[in-house]
């Protein structure tokens, strides 16, 4: 690559880290037109072209729906982009990534801060997913952590907060709040929006095994506890316990009606024994009990079972 080329795509990614495709379009056209052979000209051109309409039109969107916008375009935009049959220049994602949380930080933070205690979290929780998808996790922490105490219990507020302490080196932290996370709702867990290797391996490794979309979600928690990520764990309440039992029977009743989907309420049965089983260690209510668990999941899935029990 020429001298003149590096400095050309080096200021197209500082204009794109600052939210600039169209301007960054403008300098890469020259160098475009005569290079038309070399990717990373080709790729960064082509990020130019997929923002520059989505951004000029944010003006006439209110703050809340700019926000909406760049993070629902972003997701299309992985989808498009990040292909294994394409070539990927990693600098110009960063660069366009850095450019899009910018802004759509930027529209978060221009909005009052009232509402109700859900809209509230929501904003503060978009909040810090711009500000981890940006580098600063610390800030990104504080903005998470108000956005669980207005909504305690939320998957998509955990499941974030558990990338950021990865992303930091909590593991810790992190195993205890994905394995949360996925227990609450596996379904509103982003995992698009996940970052840290710890969570995005064994993502990968589920992929790998077939699952995808609705099914991969309720298998991720499953996977995590047989590959033992999933291996911090915490003792569930009395009335936890209880409500556990109870959405149990409900999925066993469920999953006997032809017309539900076996394929998402078998894994998501599964992960609610396996918290079960380590209710019922903890509390030494018997091994019987863990017996009868176990026998369930061995007739669900006798693979899960055998992978379970180490048989």
């Amino acid at each position: 690559m020429s001298i003149q080329l590096d400095e050309a795509l080096k200021k197209a990614c500082e204009l794109l880290e600052n939210g600039k495709p169209s301007e960054a379009k403008k300098i890469l056209a020259d160098s475009f037109e005569y290079n038309f052979d070399n990717q990373e000209v080709s790729f960064a051109h082509n990020c130019c072209c997929y923002w520059d309409g989505s951004i000029k039109n944010l003006p006439s969107l209110s703050s809340y729906e700019q926000g909406e916008s760049l993070i629902t375009k972003w997701k299309a935009f992985r989808t498009d982009f990040e292909r294994p049959d394409r070539f990927i220049s990693q600098r110009v994602m960063y660069s366009v990534q850095q450019g899009v949380f910018k802004l759509a930080l930027q529209a978060y933070n221009s909005l009052r801060s009232d509402g109700t205690a859900v809209h509230k979290a929501d904003i503060f929780r978009k909040k810090g997913l711009c500000c981890k998808k940006l580098g600063r996790y610390e800030e990104a922490l504080r903005f998470l952590t108000e956005a669980n105490q207005l909504s305690p219990s939320s998957a998509a507020v955990l499941s974030e907060m558990a990338d950021c302490f990865a992303l930091c080196g909590e593991e810790r932290n992190a195993k205890v709040l994905f394995r949360e996370a996925f227990f609450i709702d596996a379904q509103k867990v982003e995992i698009s929006f996940l970052d840290s290797e710890l969570i995005k391996c064994l993502i990968r490794q589920v992929r790998e095994l077939g699952y995808s979309g609705e099914a991969l979600q309720e298998w991720i928690p499953v996977y995590g506890v047989l590959y033992g990520v999933f291996n911090m764990k915490r003792e569930l309440k009395a009335q936890e316990a209880m409500r556990l039992r109870q959405d149990i029977f409900a999925k066993e009743n469920e999953i006997k009606d032809p017309a539900n989907n076996i394929d998402v309420l078998t894994p998501k049965l599964i992960n609610m024994y396996f918290w079960l089983i380590d209710h019922y260690a903890r509390t030494n209510e018997g091994s019987g009990k863990i017996k009868e668990c176990l026998l369930q999941i061995r007739v669900h899935d006798e693979n899960i079972y055998k992978m379970y029990t180490k048989e």
